[in-house]
């Protein structure tokens, strides 16, 4: 019972918008999420990952950005799970679309068990990115780097997917 992921392009939208959006559908039928606005000053300097322990070396400089985490009572349990919001610069991100790989692909890139994962992703990608082109970036170094220790999905959108000199 895995999540479900929605992704419009502009040509596939009345407006034109750039559209992502997903659903929590797995086991548990309500899993309470709340919805926050992190400014600079709130986004953890050291990063560590609840689940696997892995610190992540994070830029300087993060933007306010909003993301839908858990109830405060998981989070020492779980981790943050910031799950999808959009940051300053209007750049949008979802990060929890839990998939599968088969086990060929796995032979030749392993699973990481003390890499980053969904619970990291937005934490660690959104206050940084001035595009959704730099969040792939980003998001990619990132997992060169650490590796993950599951499979999932990201989306990333913005306005005119811009190709911005990259910082990364």
């Amino acid at each position: 019972m895995p999540c479900t992921t929605i992704l419009a392009g502009k040509k596939a939208t009345a407006d034109g918008s750039t559209l992502i959006a997903r659903n929590e559908d797995y086991g548990h039928a309500f899993n309470p999420k709340r919805f926050i606005v992190v400014t600079p000053d709130q986004q953890p300097k050291d990063y560590q990952s609840v689940t696997s322990k892995c610190k992540v070396d994070l830029p300087d400089n993060p933007m306010r950005y909003t993301a839908m985490p858990e109830l405060e009572a998981t989070v020492k349990k779980m981790g943050w799970w910031g799950e999808a919001g959009i940051n300053a610069a209007n750049v949008a991100m979802s990060a929890t679309e839990t998939s599968t790989t088969n086990s060929r692909i796995l032979g030749v890139d392993s699973m990481n068990k003390k890499g980053i994962g969904e619970e990291d992703f937005v934490t660690i990608v959104l206050p940084y990115i001035y595009s959704a082109r730099e969040g792939v970036k980003l998001l990619g170094k990132y997992l060169e780097k650490y590796g993950t220790y599951e499979s999932n999905g990201v989306a990333f959108s913005d306005k005119d997917d811009q190709e911005l000199p990259s910082r990364y």
